[in-house]
């Protein structure tokens, strides 16, 4: 996914295979059959779509990495027994600039 989220357009499987090659170093390239597994994979699970008028297909992510982190956030949130209590203990756990921020963006929700 660091890869899709590092491009601002969309890429094929072979270009894909090649920024991952570049990232890894020198004899460490994966076989395309494994990129486009891989692509299949996060594509059922919704957080790759695919160009399938592009020949050949090309690859983007269907969401963005903070909007992917929010989902996570989101998901824990709700598998939590105690939604209030586990919201308490992550904003105690931030830090002073990171609850002005809070501050702001949930003024900012109910104006």
């Amino acid at each position: 996914m660091d890869a899709l989220w590092a491009t601002d357009t969309p890429v094929t499987a072979g270009d894909l295979r090649d920024k991952l090659s570049t990232a890894r170093g020198e004899g460490k390239t994966p076989a395309l059959t494994t990129v486009l597994t891989v692509l299949s994979r996060l594509e059922q699970k919704g957080m790759v779509d695919r160009d399938r008028d592009a020949r050949p297909h090309v690859y983007f992510a269907s969401l963005s990495r903070a909007g992917h982190v929010a989902d996570l956030m989101r998901e824990v949130l709700e598998s939590s027994s105690d939604r209030t209590e586990a919201l308490a203990y992550f904003v105690g756990s931030v830090d002073e600039s990171e609850a002005q921020m809070l501050r702001r963006l949930l003024e900012a929700r109910t104006s």
